[in-house]
């Protein structure tokens, strides 16, 4: 690791926003080491005493459409920042700092506006030193949500990657029985077809090219079973979540569209990533096939 990259992860949330923008990065607002005090703690000594906390928050914003007219009301305002943080510390008293920084972000992240967020806590008394978590949270990766009989609910879909043997098993209808039995929506994902496909030596063109033959496969398997429609928009995968209906994706638009999504065309990378994405249950991996360590999702073998 480069000394550049050493300074990065200990860089601003700020910088670390500005690195991992796209060709096309959205307009983002901070706040800067904001310091609270807050009862927060797994072992005994830290509970019933309060410590402070550090706090450095980053959210990229959607762009305003329409001139702002110098209206606070137009924007989304710092203090929707501060509020989101006092709001949760308020709520209950907690063990970990990684369950108020995911709450903080999906609190931010409930705003209009807010389209990704980067949360950054750190305890500043346990001794001559920080310590802290920091976090990275988009909109995309928010759960689906559906109407439940207590209001709405979130929906965490299954998504099962399917190498090229179980696509052209006998009994592929019976799998995917199998899988519907556990009574969640289901995404499926595909790889590489076994066919020949177009060399181009250039690495932007060539991801294009991988991910249309990961389509052309994906329609293989449409034809296979009628349960396997293939969709291609986040739009059309929500609707069929929210129905519990089964698709199969195809990677190309999620992929290209994504501002901080994934760089290679690997299949089962690229499923971890839409598991990871949609709040998946769990990634079911089908074939002797490598799985990427790291995963925020549980991974399982068929």
């Amino acid at each position: 690791m480069t000394m550049s990259d050493i300074d990065l992860a200990f860089a601003h949330p700020e910088d670390r926003a500005e690195a991992s923008a796209g060709a096309a990065p959205r307009d983002r607002i901070s706040l800067r080491d904001h310091v609270v005090e807050a009862d927060i703690g797994a072992f005994q000594k830290e509970r019933g005493h309060k410590q402070r906390l550090r706090f450095n928050v980053v959210v990229e914003v959607r762009p305003v459409t329409e001139p702002l007219e110098d209206d606070v009301d137009r924007i989304l305002s710092y203090d929707r920042i501060t509020e989101a943080i006092d709001a949760e510390l308020a709520a209950e008293r907690l063990n970990l700092l990684e369950t108020l920084a995911e709450r903080v972000a999906e609190r931010i992240l409930a705003e209009p506006a807010a389209m990704r967020v980067f949360v950054r806590i750190e305890k500043l008394d346990i001794g001559p030193y920080a310590l802290g978590v920091e976090i990275v949270r988009s909109r995309a990766e928010r759960p689906v949500q559906k109407a439940g009989d207590d209001g709405m609910e979130a929906v965490h879909p299954l998504i099962v990657f399917l190498d090229n043997p179980t696509i052209h098993a006998p009994d592929l209808s019976a799998r995917l029985d199998a899988l519907l039995a556990e009574g969640l929506p289901l995404i499926l994902a595909v790889g590489l077809p076994d066919l020949p496909r177009p060399v181009t030596g250039h690495k932007p063109t060539q991801r294009r090219v991988d991910l249309l033959a990961m389509e052309q496969n994906a329609w293989t398997l449409a034809a296979r079973d009628p349960r396997c429609v293939v969709v291609a928009t986040r739009t059309e995968i929500d609707w069929a979540i929210k129905r519990g209906q089964s698709v199969v994706w195809a990677p190309s638009k999620l992929v290209l569209d994504a501002v901080d999504g994934p760089k290679g065309t690997e299949p089962v990378s690229l499923a971890l990533w839409l598991a990871e994405t949609m709040s998946a249950t769990a990634l079911v991996v089908h074939g002797d096939v490598a799985v990427p360590a790291g995963s925020r999702v549980p991974v399982r073998r068929a």
